[in-house]
This record gives C-alpha cells, sequence and structure tokens, in this order.
C-alpha cells in the first residue's frame, strides 16, 4: 500500500477520536475523568470492552500463533468464562458497595496503607509492561509499511502517536474511552471478516468449505493431552480463570470501565455479555489463523521470520488496497484503545492511590485537575520510553511474552485479595510490600527449574497461580485474627 494512504487513514481515525473526545470532554472535571460520571450505559461499555481485552495482541499475535499452538488458546478463552463468572459475582459487589474510584482503595479499608501501596504499585509496573507490548506491537506496523519509508525513526513515531493519545484523553478520561473502544471493536472485527471473505475468493472455496478443511487440518487441535506441555488442557482452561480475574477483575483499566456503569445490576450485565461475546469473536481470530497458513500454503507466499508478522503481511501486501485500509484502521483502532485506557487508568491509579489526590481536601477544584493533568503528561512520556525499549528486545511472539510478564506481576495481587476476601485474618501491614516482591521472585526460579525438580514439567500460563498462591502463604505467615477493623469480607462476597 502507498504510505501517504496509510498516512491518510491514521491521521482521519485520528480526527474521529479527537471529535469523540470533544463531545465526550465537555464540561468535565475529574469524577468526569476518573468515574465517566458513573453514567455509561451497561451495552456501550460491553461492546467496547471486547475490543479492549482483544487488543492488538489477540489482532495480530493469536492469529499467528495457530501455526505453532493450534487453537489451544480457545481452552484458554473457555476458562474466561469461569473467571469473569467471579468478578461480577464477587468483585464488582465489593467494588460497587464500597463505591471505589481506584479498586485498589479495598487494600487499604481490608489491610492498610502499606498493602494500599503495594496493590496500586503491582499494577502500574503490570499495566506500563502490558501497555508497552501492545503498543509496541501495532506501531512497529506503521513504522515498517510507512516511517521506513521516509526515513522517519522508531522513537519520533511513538512519540507521535503518544501524543495524540495525550490529548485527546486529557479532558475526557474514562468517559471517552468508553465510547472510543466501540470503534476499536468495530473495525477489528470488520478486518477478520472481511480477510475471511478474500481469502474465500482467492481460494475459491465457499465458507463451509474452509471451515470443513480447517477443521481437518492440525491447525484446529485444540486439546493437548501431554501434562508436560505448556498447552495441556487443564493449564489452560484454569490458567485463563485466573487470567481473567486477575486482567481484568484486579486490574484498574478493566474495571475502570465497569465501574462507569450506572449501578451493579448494569455492570454485571455487562461482564456475561462481554465475556460470552469473546467465545465466538476469539474463534473467529483463531479460524482466520488456520486459513492464513492454509493461504500462504496454497499461494506459495513465504512466510515471515516472526509469526505476528503473518496477518499484517497478507493484509497489507496480497489483499488489495480494500482489505489493505481496513486491517490498518482495525490496527490503528487497536494501538489507539491499547494506550487510551491505559493512560486513563495509570493516571486514576497513581493519582488516587500513590498521590491520594481524592483525600487532599486543602485543595482546590482546579489544582487537582492540574495535577492529574500532570501525571497524565509524565505517564504518556513513560510509556513513549517504554515502547522504544521493547522494540530493541523483541524476540518471541507477543501474547507469550505479556502473559509470561503478567505471571510474575499480577500474581501477587491475586494473592492479596484472595487473602482478603477468603479470610478473617489481618497482616502486618509493614510486610506486606516483602512478601509481593518475593513471590515472584520465588515464582521465577520454581519456573526455571521445574524441569529438573519436577520430571519434566514446564510451567504455562498457570504460574499466575502458584505466584499467587507463594503471596497467599506468605500473608498467612505473617497473620493473626483479624481485628474488627472492617466490615466481615464474607458480607462483601454475598
Amino acid at each position: 500500500m502507498n504510505p501517504l494512504l496509510i498516512l491518510a487513514v491514521f491521521i482521519s481515525y485520528s480526527a474521529l477520536l479527537f471529535l469523540i473526545a470533544g463531545i465526550t470532554g465537555r464540561r468535565s472535571s475529574n469524577d468526569t475523568y476518573f468515574t465517566g460520571n458513573r453514567n455509561s450505559p451497561w451495552y456501550i461499555v460491553a461492546y467496547g470492552m471486547i475490543g479492549a481485552s482483544l487488543s492488538g495482541v489477540t489482532f495480530i499475535s493469536i492469529p499467528g500463533e495457530v501455526g505453532a499452538s493450534g487453537f489451544s488458546y480457545m481452552v484458554l478463552v473457555l476458562g474466561y468464562l469461569l473467571g469473569y463468572a467471579f468478578i461480577a459475582q464477587v468483585l464488582l459487589p465489593v467494588y460497587y458497595g464500597r463505591k471505589l474510584t481506584s479498586i485498589y482503595t479495598y487494600l487499604e479499608q481490608r489491610f492498610g496503607p502499606y498493602t494500599y501501596k503495594t496493590g496500586a504499585s503491582f499494577f502500574i509496573l503490570s499495566r506500563s509492561i502490558g501497555s508497552s507490548f501492545r503498543v509496541f506491537l501495532v506501531v512497529n506496523v506503521l513504522q515498517i509499511f510507512v516511517f521506513d519509508n521516509w526515513g522517519i525513526p522508531f522513537a519520533v513515531n511513538v512519540a507521535l502517536f503518544m501524543g495524540l493519545i495525550l490529548l485527546y484523553t486529557f479532558r475526557g478520561g474514562i468517559k471517552t474511552v468508553v465510547w472510543t473502544d466501540t470503534l476499536q471493536t468495530t473495525f477489528m472485527l470488520a478486518a477478520v471478516i472481511v480477510s475471511v471473505t478474500i481469502i474465500s475468493r482467492d481460494m475459491e472455496m465457499s465458507l463451509g468449505a474452509l471451515i470443513n478443511q480447517v477443521s481437518k487440518s492440525d491447525f484446529s487441535r485444540m486439546f493437548f493431552s501431554e501434562i508436560n506441555d505448556k498447552r495441556f488442557y487443564l493449564k489452560q482452561f484454569f490458567s485463563g480463570a485466573f487470567i481473567a480475574v486477575v486482567m481484568t477483575g484486579l486490574d484498574q483499566d478493566m474495571m475502570q470501565k465497569n465501574l462507569t456503569c450506572r449501578n451493579l445490576k448494569d455492570a454485571k450485565k455487562n461482564i456475561y455479555l462481554m465475556s460470552w461475546s469473546l467465545v465466538p469473536v476469539n474463534l473467529l481470530f483463531l479460524f482466520l489463523g488456520a486459513l492464513l497458513y492454509l493461504y500462504v500454503q496454497k499461494m506459495g507466499i513465504a512466510m515471515p521470520l516472526r509469526s505476528d508478522d503473518l496477518f499484517p503481511l497478507i493484509a497489507l501486501k496480497h489483499h488489495g488496497t480494500l482489505a489493505g485500509l481496513v486491517f490498518l484502521i482495525g490496527l490503528v483502532a487497536a494501538a489507539y484503545s491499547s494506550a487510551d485506557g491505559s493512560l486513563t487508568a495509570l493516571t486514576t491509579s497513581f493519582s488516587i492511590d500513590i498521590l491520594g489526590l481524592g483525600n487532599k481536601s486543602n485543595l482546590s477544584d482546579r489544582k487537582k485537575v492540574n495535577i492529574r493533568m500532570i501525571v497524565h503528561l509524565c505517564f504518556a512520556v513513560f510509556l513513549t520510553g517504554l515502547v522504544v525499549l521493547f522494540r530493541s528486545i523483541s524476540d518471541q511472539s507477543v501474547i507469550t511474552k505479556l502473559f509470561t510478564i503478567a505471571g510474575y506481576t499480577y500474581g501477587p495481587l491475586l494473592g492479596l485479595y484472595a487473602f482478603g476476601l477468603f479470610t478473617k485474618r489481618d497482616v502486618v501491614d509493614r510486610y506486606v510490600p516483602l512478601i509481593a516482591l518475593v513471590s515472584p521472585v520465588l515464582s521465577y526460579i520454581l519456573s526455571v527449574n521445574s524441569i529438573h525438580w519436577f520430571n519434566g514439567y514446564r510451567f504455562g500460563f498457570e504460574l499466575l497461580i502458584f505466584n499467587g498462591l507463594i503471596t497467599y502463604i506468605g500473608l498467612l505467615i505473617i497473620s493473626d485474627r483479624r481485628k474488627d477493623r472492617n466490615a466481615n469480607p464474607e458480607a462483601e462476597i454475598k
């Protein structure tokens, strides 16, 4: 595709986002930025969260991963359903019952300030790393197909991209993000549907024939029964459940969107609609991945060195202008959505959890807005640096890296919330940061030595579960019978 055409698409989509931002950012305040005034229609939130849950990782990496892992990712998605049900029935009642803006405020109410800061800090670390991966994945495609042609450095590309996100989320915050996420979902799904249609045409096969061919191929294999395999189906299923809990239910970015719903009932409907929608949507992406591999085999197209480049290569080089444009819009939408929600959530968490902005009654509303804007700007610069850094160290499938790192950084959050919700014990608050730091280290040692210690067993995404368990055990060691400081956690769960 012509680089100028690609750039025109990028600018046009950016202009659309600024239009939405202008509408949603009218008469905005800190409450608008942080909570969307708690007035978002639940079905709009649910539809937008489909795209936010998929992100650029699913858009590009999942189709490419089919070559190595078949449809085994689908077992992970089925596990998501269990995790999302837990979020709806356990976590959301706690968040809404306590009227939280930052979900990590729960940790302060339950344990104390050290635990609170620890939980928020682990989120900031986790989300910063995860977002930099997602943004890199899609911005790198723009670099290869546009900016490299003009000799523009990658750092300039990223700075331009993050600068645009900074501007359109500056005022409206989460209220703007809720509505712009719907664009991402629409264009990502459109790109997949258009690509499937073109492959069907080029291979001269009906949709039914394509489904039949994929089902007979090795690419459609979903269940791996060897327990030492990272793709072992039980590992995948239960890992999926816990990944959903930590990367949605314990993640300020995803929960901040849920907390913009009008009430708990709407928030639950949002979660259930979104989670069940992810099943056919992810199946569609996996189906596309299998078709891409069959397509390159039949057409004699050389496979790219990285599986992440397969979908962009076919869409932009072999499917014509229309498919390329739709793919590109989906790509740009995924890039924006990966960064705008994260930037808003990171700003929210740092402002409320670390700076305690919500508790500073001595500051005027104008002063609080100014502080929030400074934090917003600083995180935009920080994420820009991380994306540039990641490009220099990228050496394997992004989807694997993302969940591997999440297994280390989200594990302590899992342990903290599990201990708070399911025990009546208190902890020595000042020792919690140490437990949270030691847990990922022990998990890493367990992972690298598991082959020798456990007869060839290799940890996959289930490492997250063990990480949380180590944190839980550590908290148990430093705990005693709970003092009557807060409400009974069992009542919160009910």
